[in-house]
């Protein structure tokens, strides 16, 4: 049925709206699982296509969710742990959309974020990747006073891979399906899926692009992936190794270990010491010498 002042010859000329695809890997998350699910159910985006595969959790996510699956009509599958980047690739091969949004199994989509992303994504195909601020949440759900809402930016590979910038948070990650079968998708060598995907499409000749608007919300508990520094750690490095020709990779490289000489000294000092020994001295500064002052004093 047509609407009064609509024509046929505009309604055929209309673009159709892209399909966008919502990959959810769980892993032992029964406990929020089901928000991070309602919240990808309620968006505002009409076209979004939602896949869960459970990465071998050892709780109770599993009989979870294939309950929700059942209630919501959204496509699940329980598997053995295969590691992140080997899921998705896995879901990505199953799937059609013109936007892959990978999204943690335990944060929370504000009810806008997929029609914003669609908008600007649609309106600059250059950009390989958006994203935008995040709001931390503890692990009841409450907002947290610690909040960083950063300005829109324009990103490039050198402006991410030295830090020149702040980068994408994970959790608002959509990406245009071309670019990311253009770099061979995720590498399943490497644990963690969001600096090694946005450098890859950056290297390729796509802007990245962060947005101004708060898009997620990002749950802060015990067992998120980034307390992990040893798997962390180990997975910027192997990430960085994809650039070793680029003549600024080594510098990255060091700057990212003194980073973590100082953030680790009062915290784990054993990996301190052995980031330390990975820093040629040429690339030692301040952060290093902080870092060591803090190993041997505490301050």
């Amino acid at each position: 049925m047509l609407h009064r002042g609509t024509s046929t010859l505009e309604i055929a000329i209309m673009p159709e709206q892209p399909i966008v695809d919502v990959l959810i890997s769980s892993y032992n998350h029964e406990a929020y699982v089901e928000e991070a699910i309602q919240s990808v159910l309620q968006q505002s985006y009409p076209k979004v296509e939602l896949l869960v595969v459970d990465d071998g959790s050892t709780d109770g996510s599993v009989p979870k969710l294939r309950a929700l699956s059942q209630r919501y009509g959204f496509t699940f599958k329980a598997s053995s742990n295969r590691g992140l980047c080997t899921t998705l690739n896995n879901m990505i091969a199953s799937t059609k959309g013109q936007y892959i949004v990978p999204f943690g199994s335990d944060d929370v989509m504000l009810p806008g974020r997929l029609a914003i992303q669609v908008a600007h994504m649609q309106a600059h195909p250059e950009t390989g990747v958006c994203g935008g601020n995040i709001e931390f949440i503890d692990a009841e759900g409450s907002s947290l006073s610690r909040q960083r809402h950063r300005t829109a930016r324009h990103l490039d590979f050198d402006d991410i891979l030295l830090g020149r910038q702040p980068g994408i948070p994970a959790p608002t990650l959509m990406i245009r399906r071309e670019a990311l079968e253009l770099v061979g998708g995720f590498d399943p060598t490497i644990g963690l899926e969001d600096l090694q995907i946005i450098l890859k499409i950056a290297k390729a000749g796509y802007v990245i692009d962060a947005l101004d608007q708060v898009l997620a919300r990002y749950r802060l508990h015990g067992e998120n992936t980034y307390k992990n520094y040893r798997h962390m750690i180990d997975s910027i490095l192997k990430t960085y190794a994809l650039f070793d020709d680029y003549p600024h990779t080594r510098r990255a490289r060091a700057l990212f270990l003194n980073r973590m000489v100082v953030k680790l000294a009062d915290k784990d000092k054993v990996l301190a010491r052995q980031i330390l020994r990975q820093i040629p001295l040429r690339y030692w500064s301040s952060k290093t010498l902080k870092g060591i002052t803090r190993m041997l004093f505490g301050i």
